[in-house]
């Protein structure tokens, strides 16, 4: 008797190959942790390459895509338009996570009290309980106070030196 689930040699010769994706396609390129994607741009009669990060649901960067010679279709992706798309994407990332970090941790170095005050603030972008982290620190890099304040504090010149002279008391929601 046969298990019907395993096919029998004559059909397992017949069924055709499994579609196996090719990291190199004329309209789709892998490699180095990202996808680049040739896409009709829906907007015109253009075209646009999608750069997609392994792993990532979305697009990490969009921009036009270059005619064929036919003014048709789109050029075809090789190595060096891959490479440079790649290089362009990374550094979009980079600089989305580093203005990303600036906007979440700021810090302020005021003269307060006869010396040298460090002031951070580091905001936590918790969805159900977003706040921030309002930290002191001497010269020595030794933790003088920390309070926690509403994530939407406005850190500056005046506000870190008016908290080191009110002897670090949690300073008023602002």
């Amino acid at each position: 008797m046969t298990d019907p689930r395993i096919p029998s040699p004559d059909l397992a010769a017949e069924s055709p190959p499994e579609p196996s994706l090719k990291p190199q396609q004329p309209r789709v390129w892998r490699g180095d942790g990202w996808t680049a994607q040739v896409l009709k741009n829906e907007d015109d009669d253009g075209w646009a390459v999608a750069m997609i990060k392994d792993g990532e649901p979305e697009p990490a960067l969009v921009g036009p895509w270059t005619m064929g010679r036919d003014k048709k279709n789109p050029k075809p992706l090789d190595g060096n338009a891959f490479s440079t798309l790649v290089k362009t994407a990374s550094e979009f990332v980079r600089r989305h996570e580093q203005q990303l970090h600036a906007t979440l941790h700021q810090r302020i170095t005021v003269t307060a009290n006869g010396g040298r005050v460090s002031v951070s603030l580091d905001i936590v972008p918790d969805d159900e309980n977003p706040h921030a982290l309002l930290t002191a620190h001497d010269e020595g890099g030794n933790a003088l106070a920390q309070v926690r304040v509403p994530p939407s504090f406005k850190l500056n010149r005046a506000s870190a030196v008016e908290w080191a002279e009110n002897d670090f008391y949690k300073p008023l929601d602002r």
